[in-house]
């Protein structure tokens, strides 16, 4: 505490330093720094204040943390400051529009004349023990599974129809459309609308969900809304939402917040988009980009099938240009006369063969001529046969009257046997 002494004598003016401040006249002031020390000891006596707020400002310089908290229900703001001993020991998600209450004492610094407020503890408001069953509720549905990237849908590359749930005349839904048509101008959009805050943000959210998962034109949905204090997201971390969005067929994207925004929908969604400017880029191709790989796409076939023909050109012609194509006829005029002789060979192989072939066949023809019956009979024999075909051997197999075909060399004729004369005694 500085002291201020009183050096004057009767009748003269007193220093500004000895004047307090209360006691202060027109003819006697008191100086800058005794008001300055007055009211830094005055405020030194205040002990700590908890106080509710939002955060306006946030701003880090070397590890310490210059901020301004507002009134919830009025303009009124104070000054705080964090130091970094203290920063170390209160949640690390804390930023501009958290609503929060916060242990403050203040702090009066004489040389500059400034009020503000050195913060001990601050925590979110209301958030603590539904942040701690959002942690429980997230180690659940990890374990189940549902957080498994492999389980995740990939994205159509062009969709026919993009859903959309969002608040009714949201900025959300304008940078999504927005963005969308900048990429793709032809793309479609089916928007339901639902709260995405307070107690309707959960059954109007599912009720949505529910529509445009069910429409068979709806290619990929997205979920999106602007930033927001953890509080107000809290409804897209309801366990319905969550296990809808897991079980839904069409794939779904998350643009809740803004980047360090996190609900649970996040981790379950098919794709997590920082922002919904940045699901609309993500959810359909650009058509500048598109072009321009169709145009490097026709450029690389052309300059390869131009280098294929050209090399298949080539090698034609070094086909042409060899001896053998590119004058034949000595060729065939060498391989001619070998054809020729082959050719008499073969003939005079195969007239020999058919001659030798013919004598011997004369041969069996005379043969068989020799050994043939018909032979006998044409030199003047008969042959004889009863009825039945059995040929007549010994007289006596003929009694007298049997019927009996007499076979010529030239024809057949019928005959009866008169059978045999007896002998004299």
């Amino acid at each position: 505490m500085t002291v201020f002494e009183a050096a004057t004598g009767p009748g003269e003016t007193p220093p500004a330093d000895s004047v307090a401040p209360r006691e202060s006249t027109a003819d006697a002031p008191t100086s800058v720094a005794r008001l300055n020390a007055t009211i830094r000891d005055f405020v030194a006596r205040w002990n700590t204040v908890w106080v509710e707020g939002e955060i306006t400002s946030w701003n880090l310089r070397s590890g310490n943390v210059f901020a301004r908290l507002k009134d919830t229900q009025s303009d009124a703001q104070i000054s705080i400051r964090i130091w970094s001993s203290v920063r170390a020991r209160i949640p690390s998600d804390l930023g501009v529009g958290d609503h929060v209450v916060t242990a403050v004492k203040a702090d009066y610094f004489v040389k500059s004349g400034d009020f503000s407020f050195t913060v001990a503890a601050m925590k979110h408001v209301g958030l603590g023990d539904q942040l701690e069953k959002l942690e429980k509720l997230r180690i659940q549905l990890r374990k189940e599974g549902l957080f498994d990237p492999a389980r995740k849908k990939r994205l159509p590359f062009l969709p026919h129809v993009i859903g959309l749930i969002t608040g009714e005349k949201s900025d959300a839904e304008k940078d999504v459309h927005r963005n969308a048509e900048l990429r793709w101008p032809q793309v479609r959009f089916r928007t339901e609308y639902a709260a995405v805050q307070g107690d309707r943000c959960v059954p109007e959210t599912l009720a949505a969900l529910q529509k445009l998962d069910a429409d068979p034109e709806v290619d990929v949905i997205i979920i999106a809304r602007g930033g927001g204090d953890p509080q107000t997201l809290l409804g897209f971390s309801d366990e319905r939402i969550v296990r809808a969005v897991a079980a839904a067929s069409t794939p779904v994207i998350s643009a809740i917040g803004h980047e360090n925004d996190h609900p649970l929908l996040d981790d379950v969604a098919d794709l997590r988009a920082s922002t919904p400017t940045d699901a609309a880029k993500r959810v359909v191709p650009d058509v500048g980009e598109q072009r321009a790989l169709i145009a490097q796409l026709r450029s690389r076939a052309t300059t390869r099938l131009t280098q294929r023909l050209s090399h298949d050109i080539a090698q034609l012609e070094q086909l042409r240009s060899r001896p053998v194509l590119r004058s034949p006829d000595p060729i065939i005029d060498s391989r001619s006369q070998e054809v020729w002789l082959l050719l008499s060979r073969g003939r005079d192989t195969v007239t020999r063969q058919l001659e030798t072939a013919g004598r011997k066949t004369t041969e069996l023809r005379a043969s068989l001529r020799a050994l043939s019956p018909a032979a006998t009979l044409a030199r003047g024999y008969a042959i004889a046969h009863l009825e039945g075909g059995v040929i007549l051997r010994d007289a006596a197999d003929a009694p007298a009257g049997s019927a009996l075909t007499i076979t010529v060399d030239r024809g057949s004729l019928a005959a009866r046997s008169e059978g045999e004369t007896p002998e004299s005694g």
